[in-house]
């Protein structure tokens, strides 16, 4: 069957709108990664919800020992999900302020990622830097912990990166 362009028009994939930054007017704030909780606590719910299931009917034809299995992995998974749920204190504008401290040299051009280490999955800043010159002669790269605000790691070096032939 052949789907019309009225029907392939209809379906789309689009983020939610506090996560497209199309059309947006104004200082972009990234969401704090507490958030995460939420879903936890659904988790949590519903484990305990298969395990009164569970306690209840299972003498019953639709509940069986699979509801505790169930059960285990969602407390598994709420527990990881909770405890990930660290609240960021440290946004991208102060990450970008800590890097330039740490690497020494007048920052020109600068990036900021938002990435998680650990297990718990811990959010940090990932700045990569330029020196103000033009073409940049130094570069650096520092992680910043988004919690606390501590520089978990840094490395600045000379720019190796040829820049004339985009200059001429």
């Amino acid at each position: 069957m052949v789907e019309s362009n009225d029907d392939a028009a209809e379906i789309r994939d689009e983020l939610p709108s506090e996560l497209n930054a199309a059309g947006y007017v104004g200082p972009y704030r990234f969401p704090d990664n507490s958030r995460r909780r939420i879903p936890g606590i659904i988790y949590l719910l519903i484990a305990a919800g298969c395990l009164l299931l569970w306690a209840t009917h299972r003498d019953g034809v639709l509940v069986n020992n699979g509801f505790v299995l169930a059960a285990v992995l969602l407390i598994v998974a709420g527990t990881i999900s909770i405890t990930s749920g660290w609240r960021m204190t440290i946004d991208e504008k102060d990450a970008l302020v800590l890097a330039t401290r740490t690497v020494g040299f007048p920052v020109g051009h600068a990036s900021a990622q938002l990435a998680w280490r650990g297990l718990r999955s811990r959010p940090t800043w990932r700045i990569l830097c330029y020196s103000a010159e033009e073409p940049p002669r130094r570069r650096g790269f520092v992680l910043i912990d988004a919690i606390d605000g501590t520089v978990v790691s840094h490395f600045a070096e000379d720019n190796p990166e040829d820049w004339a032939p985009t200059l001429a």
